[in-house]
Parts: C-alpha cells; structure tokens; sequence
C-alpha cells in the first residue's frame, strides 16, 4: 500500500496531468486538421462526366473524385498525425517527468530532512540553493522554523538542567542535616533546634522556587486567566508592602511617582511582576540606595518603570537577566531569590500583550520599564 502511494506521488500525479492534457489538446487539433484537410481537398473543380482521374495509383471517375482526394487527404493527416502524436505525448511525459522531479527536489530534502530530524539532530538545514520561488520560500521557512524548534530545545534543556541544580540545593542540605544531626547520639535540644531552622529555610526556598516555575509554565503555557480592570498605583503599593521592610533595614530610600494607570489584565500575575521588580530592587541594590518608581499612562500604552541603584552592570550583560536562573549576570551563584524574577516579568508581560524592556543606570543599577496596552 505504501509503494503505491509513492508510485502515485505528487511527481507522478503532476506528469500523468501534463501528459494528459497535452494528448487531448493533440487529439483536438488531429481531428480539426482532418476534418480541414478533407473539406479542403473536396472543393475541387468539376471534370467532364465521363472522366478519370488517377489518384494514388487507382483510377476513379470523375464523379467521384472530390470524395477520392478528400479520404486520401484524411488518410495522409491522420497517419502523420497519429506519428506525431505519439512523439509529442512520449515526450511532453518525459519533460514534465524530468522538470517536476527538479523543480520538487527541495520538497524532497523537506522530507529527506524531516525524517532524519531527532532532537540531538536538529542543527540540519536544507540550505535551498536554486530559483527563489515558492518551493525555494517552503525550505526557507523550514529551516527556520527548525531554527526556532533548536533554540526552543536548547533553552529547555538549560531550563530543566538549571531547575533540577536549584532544586538539588535544597534537598541535599535538608539530607545534610537530617544525616549528620541524626548521627549524632548527644544532639541536643540547641542543636535540634538549629537543623530544624536550617531545614525550615531549605524548604521555603525549594518551595518559592517551585512556586515561581508553576507561575513562569502557567503564564507561558495557559497565558492570562480572569482579566479585568487594574490600578498600577494601588498593585505597586500592594507589592512594596512585602519589602518594606527589609529596604528599610538596609537603609534603601525608595520614592514613588503614581500617575493614573489602568491596565486589563490579571491582577495576580501584575502583582506578581510588581513584586517581583521591587524584590530585585532591593535584593540587588547596595545598602543606603535608592529605588525610584514611576507609573504613567498614554494614549495607547501603560507604563511601569522601576530603577534603582546596585552593582555595575555591562550593557551587552542585561539581556541575559532575563533569563531563568540568572541573578545579577551571573548564573546560579547567589543565596538568594529563585533567579526566575524578571522570566516571570517578561512572560506575564507578553501574555498581556506588552513588552519589558532593561538598560543599566550610570554609576550602577538597572532600570527595567515593562509597557502594557492602555484601556
């Protein structure tokens, strides 16, 4: 069954058509020449009654003679014709054989190449190199979709890679502690104490961080859920209430610039990436900084601008903030935060619609500016 459907392709279907079409076009025109032919040949003049006339070697009366020609004429064209149309036909089968099978080459590296495809296999490319036409805009658009579906795969395998790292982390002090505190038959109440503290914050991290991988596959996967009309202002506030406190205890000055600012969208996820730049404001500025806040609002866009003081950081580096598990530019290295918080502020970002935008401050810091559509 699947020989036939090959025998059958779509090389086969096109040169059965060509071929076809030509042979009736062929037959057409054999039987217009014979009909012409022997029209033609029968409007001979009239000879004396009583005469003949030899036409190809028999002798016909003159009566008779127009119908002579006109069969001979109709006998000639279509021998001729049956010879020609046997060459023509033979041959257009074999030029439309020869020209289909050129010009779906490229569909057959398509295929070629989507059968050899495997996920340690997708660096292959058709690399079209004929006529730019629409076969050649196919492989084209393959090679980069596979392009896209590499960069995918890469950054799934870095994405689960460093996931699995972080979760590591915290299981292995937890086993730590539970092992050497366990071993040891004179723990006492103080140091009972202290494993318990060390598990207790092992486990809030390993559950923060599983808390931001459900919310960063929720908002890539599922997008936004219940919508509805929200207030910047009253979300950011919401947000600083939870850090407060500790830029305070560093001694973080923060000053907020609350225009009107209304947005659609879910007022969890929006929190979420409130609450996400002010914990980074804080996490990562220096003691005695700053963190300067502005929310605006224009004709088509909304506005959530977050800058504070920090480290220096090199402009070519801010892109990979973005990231999953990069804190700062560096991967993996810090004790604190998931290293998911901007991921998360870019992926709720673009399910509202909007982009997220970052640059360094002079002197030190980051600004991040996330824009969403306006009601």
């Amino acid at each position: 069954m699947t020989d036939r459907r090959r025998g059958f392709g779509l090389r086969a279907r096109v040169t059965l058509l060509a071929t076809g079409l030509v042979a009736v076009v062929s037959v057409l025109l054999l039987w217009l020449g014979w009909l012409l032919a022997g029209e033609v040949v029968a409007s001979v003049p009239a000879l004396p009654s009583g005469t003949t006339v030899v036409v190809g070697g028999v002798r016909v009366e003159a009566e008779k003679l127009a119908e002579a020609l006109s069969n001979d004429a109709r006998d000639r064209v279509l021998l001729a014709g049956s010879v020609a149309f046997v060459c023509v036909v033979v041959a257009t089968a074999v030029l439309a054989w020869a020209i289909t099978g050129r010009v779906l080459r490229p569909l057959r590296e398509v295929t070629a190449t989507a059968h050899r495809l495997s996920v340690e296999s997708l660096g292959e490319r058709i690399n079209h190199q004929g006529a730019r036409d629409e076969v050649a805009e196919l492989a084209d658009t393959f090679d980069a979709m596979l392009d896209r579906l590499q960069a995918a795969f890469s950054a799934q395998r870095q994405f689960v890679a460093n996931a699995s790292h972080e979760l590591r982390t915290p299981l292995t002090v937890i086993r730590t502690e539970l092992d050497v505190t366990l071993s040891d038959p004179n723990a006492d109440l103080g140091e009972l104490r202290r494993m318990a503290d060390v598990v207790r914050a092992a486990t809030l991290r390993a559950g923060e961080l599983v808390e931001a991988l459900l919310v960063l596959a929720r908002t890539d996967g599922l997008g936004v859920g219940a919508t509805g009309p929200v207030d910047l202002p009253v979300v950011v506030a919401g947000a600083w209430r939870s850090t407060r406190s500790d830029a305070e205890r560093r001694g973080i000055t923060a000053r907020f610039h609350d225009g009107h600012a209304t947005v659609v969208g879910d007022s969890a996820l929006l929190e979420r990436v409130a609450g996400n730049l002010l914990e980074n404001a804080v996490r990562h500025n220096v003691d005695g900084g700053w963190i300067e806040v502005h929310t605006s609002c224009g004709p088509q866009w909304t506005t959530l601008d977050v800058a504070s003081s920090g480290p220096v950081i090199a402009p070519e580096r801010v892109g990979e903030l973005f990231e999953p598990f990069r804190r700062g530019g560096v991967d993996r290295t810090s004790h604190t935060g998931t290293g998911l918080g901007l991921s998360i502020v870019r992926a709720v970002a673009r399910a509202h619609g909007g982009t997220v935008r970052a640059e360094p401050v002079p002197g030190g810091g980051l600004r991040v500016v996330v824009t969403l559509p306006a009601m």
